[in-house]
């Protein structure tokens, strides 16, 4: 039996790039194969219930769909490699990994969507090449793109919001860059869980796109060699001329990175907030079946929740799959004894982000046959 995975997954897809860069950093062997292989559909959906990316099939022939499976799935099979001891860094990489992976969809959709002299043809190219070569290729190929440009208007880019996503971004970025003048990485010198979930929306999209990504390399230069260190299976850090090997010492979170939050904070947490209570009105009123599926196609369709960003108001998708991915989150610190309970909440104060610890549903979100369901 051969030890090498398939990776269903496709370049220009946000949530594949977290997962392809745990398994390069890893060592562990893939083959990537985009979804318009036949095997896809007839091997692998079956097995893995929704036709999302990425999907993971193992040697043994096991199906695990979705990153953050995936991902949790060689964790908890190699001692977690990627988890942080201390309770600060569990909570900031955690945390990251939720910001990462649901939390900046607003700026991939927007500069991935809204510049199409610059995108276009890029976007186009990888769209159209992620598809077998039928008849109908053409056609598939513009609506897919229409159905995902949609998606930067459902996700809260409007006229009138525009300039507020700009500046949080351009400021998010520039922090960043301040804290990868430290540190390769988030946590010290080599990656964390957070690391991953960060790379989604800022590789695939802000870090390939073409404007977007010229942006990066002019604006923000350490920021992107950090999308590309994080596509190299060694450490790719010779910048920095007394690199250590391991997370930072002593439980310790630089507070470059807590400038880092404070920025995110201002649109992460008024949206996480006005979700809650926007799902929260739903649970009561339509009172899923345990074991109904809670994220996807297969999921009932919910709504939009209105939040107030530097007093423009943005109404976004209210994704169930943030709270998935927040549990973690809070199931650490639910864990956590009385005196690194203290620690990590003078640190979520620090960077304005006590306000998640209890941002909570209703109803938990578990996981079974490769769905994420309501408890």
């Amino acid at each position: 039996m051969t030890d090498t995975h398939r990776l269903y997954a496709i370049t220009h897809s946000l949530y594949s790039g977290r997962a392809r860069s745990y398994l390069i950093k890893q060592g562990i062997p893939f083959q990537e194969l985009s979804t318009g292989h036949e095997s896809f559909k007839a091997e692998v959906l079956p097995k893995g219930k929704l036709a999302t990316i990425p999907t993971l099939v193992t040697p043994s022939g096991d199906v695990i769909r979705d990153g953050a499976a995936i991902i949790e799935h060689f964790e908890a099979a190699n001692g977690r490699p990627s988890q942080p001891a201390g309770p600060r860094q569990q909570i900031i990489s955690a945390l990251f990994d939720v910001v990462g992976t649901d939390g900046l969809l607003r700026p991939a959709m927007h500069y991935r969507w809204n510049f199409p002299q610059d995108n276009l043809d890029f976007v186009r190219y990888h769209f159209l090449y992620s598809q077998r070569d039928t008849p109908q290729r053409e056609e598939k190929t513009e609506a897919m793109m229409n159905r995902m440009r949609h998606a930067a208007m459902i996700f809260g880019v409007t006229d009138q919001s525009r300039d507020v996503v700009e500046n949080l971004y351009l400021e998010y970025i520039q922090a960043l860059n301040a804290h990868f003048e430290q540190y390769p990485y988030l946590l010290g010198w080599r990656p964390c869980v957070g690391d991953f979930g960060l790379l989604a929306p800022m590789y695939a999209h802000l870090g390939r796109d073409p404007h977007p990504a010229r942006m990066m390399q002019q604006r923000a230069t350490r920021v992107y060699r950090w999308v590309e260190r994080m596509n190299r299976p060694d450490q790719d850090a010779p910048e920095y001329f007394n690199a250590g090997s391991e997370l930072l010492a002593d439980d310790e979170v630089p507070e470059t990175l807590l400038a880092v939050l404070r920025v995110l904070a201002e649109d992460f947490v008024p949206e996480t907030q006005a979700a809650a209570k926007f799902i929260n009105t739903w649970l009561a009123e339509n009172q899923p079946e345990a074991g109904a599926p809670a994220v996807g196609r297969l999921a009932q369709a919910m709504g939009t929740a209105e939040f107030t960003v530097r007093g423009e108001t943005i109404a976004a998708l209210a994704q169930p799959y943030r709270f998935y991915l927040l549990q973690r989150v809070q199931d650490i610190y639910a864990q956590l004894d009385s005196a690194d309970r203290t620690t990590v909440d003078e640190m979520l104060d620090a960077c304005s982000m006590s306000a998640i610890l209890n941002t909570t549903l209703d109803r938990r979100i578990t996981r079974s046959d490769n769905l994420e369901i309501w408890a």
